[in-house]
């Protein structure tokens, strides 16, 4: 055996490997919305794992879903063959989806799933002879991802800038918070023309040239930017009107985060794909998919020659027998369960006890919509010292919660009660109170 410390082997991601494996947050047990730390201490899971397991943890229908796949059909693949199980999930999502959001590809990751959907973009608009249409619009403060092309439409530069310049053409919208929208709950009435940067960007650069728009409905990892009432509808104007096509992507909110089985239904908008993954199997087994309109996938299909394959594209994991087992039984255990109405019902609660917090004088921001929250805190030193900080006193409080720079982010399972919310709540309070700004 080489000689090395017992956690030198292991490069975590997104971690600070040299501060971490000095004093490591190990997690060695979970059950319903705990954690239990390799000291033996219950952590309140506010993360729902990392928006992955809106059910709890420990499920035991998917757990018995995913044995018996194991010895049925342990692998497949999806190149040229197929399994049942992938053609029933496909199915499954179709009915949850909204318009004629009917076709569905599998990934595995929403990394994949994003980089899969760009494609897509690009290979519809080559099928329909306009093959000129190369140019990908994103955000600022976007997270896609981090594969090539979702850091290169993603908007979060230590993402971004150890990479080089990431895939060519590609532009980016302004982030949609603004000062005047600080503690809004729910949509900020404020920046519904900040879509109009994508109109702006048709004027610069020609409309003609760009294939798609790639927005999260709620920006998620950089502390919960809900949109302003009605910049997604102005987005899908806009997309509408240049013939560019207008991408959701769901990995953090699809699956009953707003209340309702994806973004788009809360918002009212229909886009043209839509990215999952993460609540796909309630993160029992790594798996995503990216759900195209019926136009999105007849004109790639049809624009092929007969024998051809039309989309050179796919992973050694796509449509995982062992994956679909788990994601079917997820969306069994929603359905049984309710857990969408349950997550719309626990809405205000959560909304309320999250609101508490901008008492303290060390939350300069509160931001909210569904069970999805972010709160910003003052800075302490250089941005994000107070949050890498807030990452260990969270842990050793009894709490789970992801923080991204400054910003803390909550996101609890839809099996919590109300009670639990709101110790939650009190426990990110007992730390946040020792703060100064």
């Amino acid at each position: 055996m080489k000689s090395r410390s017992r956690l030198e082997a292991h490069w975590l991601p997104f971690t600070a490997n040299r501060d971490f494996k000095q004093r490591p947050r190990l997690v060695v047990g979970s059950s319903g919305i705990h954690l239990t730390s390799a000291d033996g201490r219950p952590i309140l899971d506010a993360l729902s794992g990392l928006f992955c397991s809106p059910a709890g943890h420990g499920r035991r229908e998917i757990a018995d879903a995913v044995h018996k796949q194991l010895l049925e059909l342990s692998y497949c693949t999806s190149f040229q063959h197929g399994h049942p199980r992938a053609f029933e999930l496909a199915e499954r999502l179709a009915d949850l989806l909204p318009g004629d959001l009917d076709h569905l590809f599998f990934a595995t990751s929403g990394s994949d799933a994003v980089d899969t959907a760009l494609k897509m973009t690009l290979a519809y608009h080559r099928a329909r002879g306009e093959g000129q249409r190369m140019r990908l619009v994103g955000r600022e403060r976007a997270y896609h991802g981090v594969n090539f092309g979702g850091i290169s439409v993603g908007g979060i530069v230590p993402n971004r800038e150890p990479f080089g310049p990431g895939l060519p053409g590609a532009l980016h919208l302004r982030h949609t918070w603004l000062p005047e929208n600080r503690m809004s709950r729910g949509e900020p009435e404020h920046g519904a023309d900040l879509a109009d940067d994508l109109e702006r960007l048709c004027a610069l650069h020609g409309g003609e040239t760009i294939a798609a728009c790639i927005v999260e409905p709620v920006a998620g990892s950089t502390g919960c930017l809900v949109p302003p009432r009605g910049y997604l509808t102005r987005l899908r104007e806009i997309c509408d009107a240049h013939g560019i096509l207008l991408v959701f992507d769901e990995v953090i909110t699809g699956f009953g985060r707003l209340g309702s089985p994806f973004a788009a239904q809360r918002f009212g908008v229909q886009p043209d794909l839509v990215t999952m993954a993460k609540a796909l199997t309630n993160g029992a087994v790594p798996m995503s998919a990216v759900a195209t309109s019926s136009g999105v996938y007849r004109t790639i299909t049809e624009a092929a020659d007969d024998q051809r394959i039309e989309f050179p594209h796919g992973y050694t994991g796509s449509a995982h027998p062992v994956a679909c087992a788990a994601a079917l039984a997820a969306l069994d255990v929603y359905r049984d369960d309710d857990l969408f109405a349950r997550a719309a019902g626990l809405e205000e609660p959560f909304l309320d006890a999250v609101f508490s917090l901008t008492e303290l004088p060390v939350v300069t921001d509160v931001r909210g919509l569904g069970l999805l929250a972010g709160l910003d805190l003052a800075p302490d030193g250089a941005p994000g010292t107070r949050g890498y900080r807030a990452v260990q006193d969270f842990f050793d409080a009894g709490v789970f919660l992801k923080v991204t720079g400054d910003a803390c982010l909550l996101a609890p399972p839809f099996v919590a009660e109300p009670e639990d919310l709101a110790l939650m709540v009190e426990r990110i309070r007992g730390v946040l109170q020792r703060y100064r700004p």
